[in-house]
């Protein structure tokens, strides 16, 4: 072990070995392979960067920052230690720790805060309103991150953690039921389905009101697929008229627009965009709302008119 040294901001920085670490809190952090071996050429091209950080409970040395770090140094002969600091906390705190200390540079992504949460509830017992206070979160966000890990199944949440379903793909899960779940976790596995394709799996498998429909789904997942994006792709037809043909197709197309743009919003959209993003599309959103409003009152006029004799 190499001689302790003090970092810029005062703190006691060491070498430790790449065994000397604990890694009870790995389980909170999804596990990225593919980010793994960029970190892996990063630390023999530049050497380590910055320190991880531990902290030292019931005379372990427990890791709280630096999982990829170390899992990257331990595929790479050259390096057998890594500078750490000390972060004096108790468990609790260095479950926090985890979520604060990524917030700036690395966020946790939505379900690895949703994990750390969980923990602070259902492992140390502390209320909705301490784990907010902790991490500086209100109530009702701390409620959401609650409710997105409780709705997936054990199976589920292992390939997550283990980097076997994707934290995109994980998201899509937690809109069937958890009784689906892992059927819906094979198919995805079994076809190599890439995280657009799951989210429409997702979508069709929640439309489904027979088995004999789920079944098909499931089997034969791209297929289905196709089926359903067809149903919004207009074909000539003979029995209309070619302004018929016309308002059927931009039909087609405003439906399938409105589709992918509605499950875009209630799936992925407040995750995927950043505060920048928020602020300057705020008003395009406004007058979709706006548009949409009065496109609707104009189609339930039109379908009254249609109906007449």
């Amino acid at each position: 072990m190499l001689l302790s040294q003090q970092s810029p901001e005062g703190d006691s920085v060491r070498a430790l070995d790449l065994s000397d670490f604990d890694l009870r809190l790995e389980r909170y952090r999804i596990i990225q392979p593919k980010a793994e071996q960029l970190m892996a050429k990063s630390l023999l091209k530049y050497s380590q960067l910055a320190p991880v950080v531990y902290c030292q409970l019931e005379g372990s040395l427990v890791l709280v920052d630096g999982f990829k770090r170390l899992r990257a140094a331990r595929t790479l002969k050259a390096i057998s230690s890594l500078q750490a600091r000390l972060l004096p906390v108790d468990e609790q705190s260095a479950k926090a720790a985890i979520f604060n200390l990524n917030r700036i540079t690395s966020r946790p992504n939505e379900l690895e805060e949703s994990w750390i949460i969980y923990a602070l509830v259902h492992d140390d017992g502390l209320q909705q309103t301490e784990v907010a206070d902790m991490l500086g979160r209100h109530k009702s966000w701390i409620n959401r991150r609650l409710a997105l890990i409780e709705r997936l199944t054990d199976e589920a949440r292992q390939a997550l953690r283990l980097g076997l379903l994707s934290p995109t793909q994980a998201r899509h899960m937690t809109q069937l039921p958890r009784g689906n779940q892992n059927s819906a976790m094979q198919c995805a596995t079994e076809h190599a389905l890439s995280s657009r394709e799951l989210s429409e799996t997702v979508r069709l498998l929640q439309a489904c009101s027979t088995g004999e429909q789920t079944q098909f789904v499931l089997e034969k997942p791209r297929e289905a697929i196709r089926q359903s994006q067809d149903g919004y792709v207009h074909q000539w037809d003979p029995r209309l008229s070619t302004a018929g043909n016309r308002a059927a197709r931009r039909l087609g197309f405003l439906l399938d627009a409105a589709t992918k743009m509605n499950h875009w919003l209630r799936l992925t959209g407040r995750s995927e965009l950043q505060a920048c993003d928020r602020h300057l599309l705020v008003s395009s959103f406004t007058k979709l709302q706006q548009e949409s409003s009065l496109l609707g009152e104009s189609v339930g006029d039109f379908i009254k008119e249609l109906k007449l004799p």
